[in-house]
């Protein structure tokens, strides 16, 4: 497996990406990674290379790369500064350049994320087309635009054409237990092919063991979730 630090522009500007690949000859499918506050940071990048080692190749972007320091110097205020037009537009700029590049599969590619990816994850499984399997991670504040966003993640839900699988803390309050409700009561009208698990005892964050509302047993019962839906929907069968 190899890992290294990409480049690409978006609206003019630099955006590094940290991207993880199997170490075999492709073509691979590949996944997205949309990160939590804490930017790409070490348990983001160990989750791609996780990804990486079981055969995809796996971009995670920096949705902070527009931010100066003393918009991230307090991890808690920095979504005060996410625009929903500029997430879709670095996810969408991160699917262009997965599927121009020589190694993958551009007709397989997923996204995942956590917490404010989580969020990431829904908005871009519902505006951005190429994309055909997404996991969130205990995604909150869908029923809210940021930035310059017109509507919220919830309100685009019918723009989802691709399965989804979403993971929740039993005990989180962002997404509560109603919103699932409100998630799941949407995505089963609209007919769109869902499955939503929900972690007893588990709060938000679970997924992060660098953070303390890790929860080992939620981690490890919904990580062999994510990759047995990522293979069942972007590895070719044979």
């Amino acid at each position: 497996m190899a890992s290294s630090w990409e480049t690409i522009v978006v609206d003019g500007q630099s955006m590094d990406v940290y991207l993880s690949m199997p170490d075999q000859p492709g073509p691979f499918p590949a996944v997205v990674v949309s990160h939590h506050g804490g930017g790409v940071d070490q348990f983001i990048r160990e989750t791609t290379d996780r990804l990486a080692a079981e055969g995809y190749v796996v971009a995670a972007p920096n949705l902070f790369h527009r931010f100066s320091v003393e918009m991230l110097a307090e991890r808690t205020q920095r979504v005060q500064h996410m625009s929903d037009p500029d997430i879709i537009a670095d996810i969408n700029a991160t699917v262009d350049f997965l599927q121009e590049h020589k190694s993958v599969n551009g007709q397989r590619i997923g996204i995942t994320g956590f917490c404010m990816g989580g969020r990431v994850t829904w908005l871009a499984a519902a505006t951005i087309p190429n994309i055909t399997a997404a996991v969130p991670y205990y995604g909150g504040n869908l029923m809210v635009t940021w930035g310059q966003g017109k509507k919220t993640p919830f309100e685009l839900t019918e723009g989802i054409n691709c399965p989804v699988l979403f993971h929740f803390g039993e005990v989180d309050e962002n997404p509560s237990q109603e919103d699932i409700r409100k998630l799941d009561d949407a995505l089963t009208r609209m007919g769109k092919t869902h499955r939503f698990y929900t972690y007893p005892g588990a709060d938000h964050a679970f997924m992060d063991y660098t953070a303390a509302r890790y929860q080992k047993a939620a981690s490890e019962i919904s990580w062999p979730r994510t990759l047995e839906f990522f293979s069942q929907h972007l590895k070719i069968s044979t």
